[in-house]
This record gives C-alpha cells, sequence and structure tokens, in this order.
C-alpha cells in the first residue's frame, strides 16, 4: 500500500512567531507536513528581542540566531530566505515570491509580523534617518554610530529607550525626543518615569518629553543630503548625524488584504487562529484576535500551541488572552508593572521611594486587594505582587509590611 504524499503547509514569515508555531507542529506530529518556508531577511531566524544587544555590541549575530540553518534541513524544511511573498492566490492556493518562486499550499501560516510606523514628515526620506526593528536596521546604525557623533531617536517608550541605550553605549551623544509627558507612559507612572529620566540623564542621554517633531533637516537643502538635525514645533533644533524612529508598530496585514481575508486593524483570526478563510491560518504581531492585537512574546507564544493544535489537528483548542504583568529590563533597570498601577479615585497607594538607590515601589489596592503594581530598579518582588493581585485576597492583616516584599509582608 502506497503511502498517501505529505500535506503541503507553506509559512509566509521567518520570524519568531512563524518559526515557534512550526516548531510546535514538528513536536506534535513529526513528518505530517512538506514545509516551505518564506523569510523576507536574508538568512536564518533571530532573536528581535536581543537586537538592542546587538546594537550595544554585547552581542553579535550568531549569539541572537533561534534556528541555524542546518536547523532547517534537519527538520526537513525548505527555507526561501531573502525573498519577500508577494501575492497569494487563494483559489490554486499558490503563493508566488518577489524572485518568482512558487509554491502550493495545502494550508497556509502567515505570520508577517509588523511593521515600525514611520513619522509622515518632511526629510524623512534623507540618509541617516531610520526605524529600528531588524538586524539590516541595526547594520545600517552602525555605519554611522562613531564615539562623538550624535543621535536622535524619537520614541521614549521602550523601543526607543533600548536604541538609545545601545547608541549611547557605542559612544554617541544622545538625545530622545518624546511626545508624551514622561516617559514609557504605559508602564510607568510619572514618579517611576521621573526616576528613569533621572538616570538616563546621568548616563549622559539628553531627554526631551512633550515635544513634537516638525521635519528633519539635512546638511544641505538638497532633499536627498544626510540628515544633520531634527526640528521640533517649538522652533528648537537638536543636531543629528542619525535619527531612529520608534514611535510605534502596525500589523503587516498587507498581503492578507490583497488576497481577500478579513483584515481589519490586523490579519482577523477566530479562537483557533483560523483565518475568513478555513485553508489559512495567522499568528504574531499581523493577527487580530476579538478587536486586539498583541506585541509581547507571551501571547504570541500561546497563540503558537494554539495554531499548532489545530493545524495538526491534534486539540481544537483556542487561544485566550492571559492577562500578565509587563516585565523589563531597559537600559539595565529592571521594572514590573500589572493591573491598575496608575490608580484612580476609588483606590489608595502603599509607596516605597527611595531615591538614593532609584528604587521605587507602588501598591494599588481597592477595598483592601491588590490591584495594580509597580516596581521600578528592582522586581525580585515583582512574582509574590502579581499572585496577590490575581488571587484577589483580603490584605488587610499585611498591609503596613507588604511593600517590604514577601519575608515581611506575610500575614501574622
Amino acid at each position: 500500500m502506497m503511502n498517501s504524499p505529505r500535506r503541503k503547509l507553506v509559512v509566509i514569515g521567518n520570524g519568531m512567531a512563524g518559526m515557534r508555531t512550526v516548531g510546535e507542529i514538528l513536536q506534535r506530529a513529526p513528518g505530517m507536513f512538506e514545509i516551505t518556508v518564506f523569510g523576507a531577511e536574508p538568512g536564518p531566524n533571530y532573536d528581535r528581542i536581543m537586537l538592542s544587544p546587538l546594537l550595544a555590541g554585547a552581542k553579535d549575530f550568531s549569539q541572537i540566531v533561534l534556528n541555524s540553518l542546518e536547523w532547517y534541513v534537519e527538520s526537513d524544511i525548505r527555507l526561501i530566505s531573502g525573498e519577500a511573498v508577494v501575492e497569494i492566490d487563494r483559489e490554486t492556493r499558490v503563493v508566488k515570491g518577489a524572485d518568482g518562486t512558487e509554491q502550493k499550499y495545502d494550508l497556509l501560516l502567515l505570520a508577517t509580523g509588523s511593521n515600525p510606523f514611520v513619522l509622515p514628515l518632511p526629510g524623512v526620506n534623507r540618509p541617516g534617518v531610520m526605524t529600528f526593528r531588524s538586524v539590516a536596521d541595526v547594520e545600517r546604525m552602525l555605519t554611522i554610530a562613531a564615539p562623538g557623533k550624535t543621535a536622535v531617536v524619537i520614541g521614549g517608550g521602550l523601543l526607543g529607550l533600548e536604541a538609545a541605550h545601545g547608541l549611547n553605549l557605542r559612544g554617541m551623544e544622545v538625545a530622545v525626543v518624546h511626545l508624551m509627558p514622561t516617559l514609557m507612559e504605559r508602564q510607568l507612572d510619572g514618579a517611576a518615569a521621573h526616576l528613569l529620566e533621572r538616570v538616563l540623564t546621568a548616563r549622559g542621554m539628553t531627554i526631551y518629553t512633550g515635544a513634537n517633531t516638525e521635519c528633519f533637516v539635512g546638511e544641505t537643502e538638497d532633499p536627498d543630503s544626510h540628515v544633520s538635525a531634527v526640528q521640533l514645533k517649538d522652533g528648537r533644533r537638536i543636531p543629528a548625524d542619525l535619527v531612529v524612529m520608534a514611535v510605534g508598530i502596525r500589523p503587516n496585514a498587507v498581503l492578507a488584504k490583497a488576497c481577500g481575508l478579513e483584515c481589519n486593524r490586523g490579519v482577523k483570526v477566530n479562537d483557533g487562529m483560523r483565518t475568513s478563510d478555513p485553508a489559512v491560518y495567522a499568528v504574531g504581531e499581523c493577527v487580530e484576535h476579538n478587536g486586539l492585537v498583541y506585541g509581547l512574546v507571551a501571547p504570541i507564544w500561546d497563540m503558537a500551541k494554539v495554531a499548532a493544535d489545530n493545524i495538526c489537528a491534534v486539540a481544537e483548542t483556542g487561544f485566550v488572552p492571559v492577562a500578565s504583568g509587563t516585565r523589563l529590563k531597559v537600559s539595565g533597570i529592571e521594572m514590573f508593572s500589572a493591573g491598575e498601577f496608575m490608580g484612580d479615585k476609588t483606590t489608595e497607594d502603599i509607596l516605597l521611594r527611595d531615591a538614593a538607590r532609584g528604587i521605587y515601589k507602588r501598591l494599588v489596592l481597592r477595598d483592601d486587594k491588590l490591584v495594580g503594581v509597580l516596581c521600578f530598579g528592582e522586581a525580585r518582588d515583582a512574582a509574590w505582587y502579581y499572585q496577590l493581585l490575581c488571587d484577589g485576597a483580603d490584605l488587610s492583616a499585611m498591609r503596613e509590611t507588604m511593600i517590604f516584599g514577601p519575608e515581611l509582608g506575610v500575614a501574622a
């Protein structure tokens, strides 16, 4: 009796979400599929979270690779790297690459990630103005980065501050321009943001908050001349040999929209990570699930497991977003936030501030239950606080001591 031919699975996107899903598929059903992976970037897939240490010189590319080229061969995966997919023909179930490669599929997995938001401002196309999203971006930055040169990072969120830190370690004079009144406003309250700004300033960075960028000035009037400064709307001009835009990301749903899949901000998927076409699944930053898009690793790993279950037909699991805290290390500074850490009129705060050590804790309670937590400068007790928040227990017996952590915070 002849073996039936393996079903063809094509993955568009050789990034973290797509390859995590492929890894989960190989665990569940090795040999079930003939797998082809298209990657727009050349080479194997790598840990995008590690771009900051790559920029800083703390790691080289080989140290951030997640799956080596040998792994693809050993796993019997056909990798087509450095060729972006330009068309999906859902009628014939054929994917077409920019260099003419065509590949049929039985099932298709979209993992096209996200695109960095590019500010629509005069001078944005000047040499020296770039985004921070890929190894290629880092390589472009490093052609300019040198001690004594100036860099301006637009965006005082996580990604922007990581870029600023890396360039600062390269010896550049770094300025951060942020539209909002405080840095990292999604993860920190005003007090913690002030501490962060103080630390970064002490390292030699210049921070401009509440600052709106007007244009990117060139060395000459020629629109193709290299960037030389960032002009703010209030008239201030900041010298710049390099400008890095880190002002957010957008789901990359271009291919999905072009082939008629249902999209909103991202590619719309059901709980099983299936799109409006039953033969097409999607995972990662390109996805929109129940009106939400995701950029953090934890939910994307959950998507990968759910997609693998359904693609392999081993279980009909569904993606359930789990509320979790955000634990970050920015420029070597530990921080953690979860829940309603900003508080409101119905909540009370328990605070600990140690300005000399750069440590700040804020516990937000409502009716003696922990509803929000923020740790800055030290996050060793984050897991304990997060468990208290999830448990929703009455904490009246430990109100006086819980700010000091579990050693002192256990009820008598």
